[in-house]
């Protein structure tokens, strides 16, 4: 269940309480039973690894990587053929 924090809009008394999803949000003050607020607070998120930059994903300019474009999908289309035919024999 998660913990939800409260600030009362009259006296500035926070405090923190476990409710279930279904349960409706607090209305009152437990100290002076005034109007309170649910107190929201970013998440944290870290992208970590390779490809979260424009720059990860694009490939240089030149020959090399001409080169190299062609024999990874060939050996790709390879892979993908041995695949298949293991895919057929276990049938």
């Amino acid at each position: 269940m998660p913990i939800y924090e409260y600030a009362c809009d009259q006296c500035g008394h926070r405090f923190d309480i476990r409710q279930s999803w279904s349960d409706d949000p607090l209305t009152e003050c437990p100290e002076c039973t005034g109007r309170i607020r649910r107190v929201l607070h970013p998440a944290g998120v870290i992208f970590k690894g390779s490809g979260w930059y424009i720059t990860d994903n694009r490939k240089s300019n030149g020959a090399s990587d001409s080169a190299n474009g062609s024999s990874s999908s060939s050996s790709a289309s390879e892979s993908a053929k041995k695949a298949e035919s293991a895919a057929v024999a276990d049938s």
